[in-house]
């Protein structure tokens, strides 16, 4: 008898970007979030299991990477192109230091929960790490 299975094809950038949509990356219907950061049990519309994701701290730090990136950028072109009041930078870059990484939290969470799933990562894939 052949124990092997065939395991079904999961695209990767297609999870990803359901993820990152808030969605199932499954079905692409159901929402993967029952709160602003808590991942579902399982999908409401086709009951794929998500209480294996373990996504921790890598969303804040590429949220952190990429609006560091991008506020320093801004400083720096700022800088050369006027001369800024020190307060102009306090006024304005800590607000978006604040606000940006909360509102892509959400979308850089689901994506690196539907990269866990597509390539069957903690238990994803229907058997036991």
């Amino acid at each position: 008898m052949d124990k092997t299975r065939v395991l079904e094809e999961r695209s990767v950038g297609q999870a990803m970007w359901r993820g990152a949509l808030c969605r199932c990356p499954h079905c692409g219907q159901g929402k993967i979030f029952r709160a602003y950061l808590k991942v579902a049990d399982q999908c409401d519309v086709c009951g794929e299991e998500f209480s294996h994701h373990r996504a921790d701290d890598f969303p804040p730090y590429i949220a952190i990477m990429i609006v560091g990136h991008l506020l320093v950028g801004v400083m720096m072109h700022m800088d050369m192109v006027w001369h800024v009041n020190p307060m102009t930078y306090l006024l304005s870059m800590i607000p978006l230091a604040i606000i940006l990484p909360l509102m892509m939290l959400p979308s850089i969470k689901g994506a690196i929960v539907g990269l866990q799933w597509a390539t069957r990562m903690y238990g994803f894939g229907g058997q036991k790490d």
